[in-house]
C-alpha cells in the first residue's frame, strides 16, 4: 500500500551521488496574470515571484519556481511538523489572492514528492534518461526546468552546483526512484 506520508522511505548513496526524499514539505501551485496578483503574491510571500522563464527566487522560508508565464510552484524550505493540515502561507495566499479573484491557489503537497540529489554525478544520471540538454542548466544556480526522466514528467530545480531538487508526481515516485537507483549503480 502507498504510504502518503513518505512513499520512498529510503536514501541511497553511490560514488559521487546521494538520492533521498525530503518529506514533508508544503507545496502550492499559484496561478494568476494580473499586476495585482503579482503584487498580492509578493506581499503574502515576502518575496518577488520570478517572472523570467525557468528561474526561481528564494526567501528564508520559501522558494518559488517559475513553471509558466502565469504559474509558480511555492515550496517550504523547512520540514513541516507532522499532523499539520493548514499552512500559514496557504491561508494567507487564499485570503489575498483567491478570495479577491486575482488568481488561484492549489495545495499540491500530497501530489508531488520532492527528491533531493547531491553530488557531482547528478547530471550524468539525468543524461542517461532525459532528452534535455543539461549543459547550460547545470551552471545556472536557481534555474528550473520541466522535462522527462525515464518517461516521467519532472520539475528540476538547480539548488546549487552539486545539489538538485526534483519534483515528481507521487504515483510515479517509486518507479523513478527505482530507475535512478538502478542507473546510478552503473555510473
Amino acid at each position: 500500500m502507498l504510504n502518503y506520508n513518505q512513499p520512498i522511505k529510503e536514501e541511497k548513496s553511490y560514488q559521487g551521488l546521494q538520492i533521498g526524499e525530503i518529506n514533508p514539505i508544503m507545496k502550492l501551485i499559484i496561478r494568476g496574470k494580473k499586476r495585482e496578483f503579482l503584487s498580492a503574491a509578493g506581499k503574502s510571500l515576502d518575496m518577488v515571484l520570478p517572472t523570467k522563464a525557468n528561474t526561481s527566487t528564494q526567501s528564508e522560508k520559501l522558494t518559488a519556481l517559475w513553471l509558466s508565464p502565469d504559474e509558480w510552484m511555492i515550496f517550504s524550505n523547512d520540514v513541516v511538523k507532522k499532523n499539520t493540515n493548514s499552512y500559514e502561507t496557504e491561508i494567507l495566499l487564499n485570503k489575498n489572492i483567491s478570495k479577491l479573484n486575482l488568481g488561484a491557489v492549489v495545495d499540491v503537497t500530497d501530489q508531488y514528492v520532492r527528491i533531493t540529489l547531491k553530488g557531482d554525478k547528478i547530471y550524468d544520471l539525468f543524461e542517461t534518461g532525459s532528452p534535455f540538454n543539461f549543459n547550460e542548466f547545470r551552471n545556472k544556480i536557481g534555474s528550473v526546468t520541466q522535462t522527462i526522466i525515464a518517461k516521467i514528467d519532472v520539475v528540476i530545480h538547480n539548488k546549487n552546483q552539486n545539489e538538485v531538487n526534483l519534483f515528481v508526481r507521487r504515483s510515479f515516485s517509486k518507479h523513478l526512484f527505482s530507475w535512478m537507483n538502478d542507473s546510478a549503480s552503473r555510473l
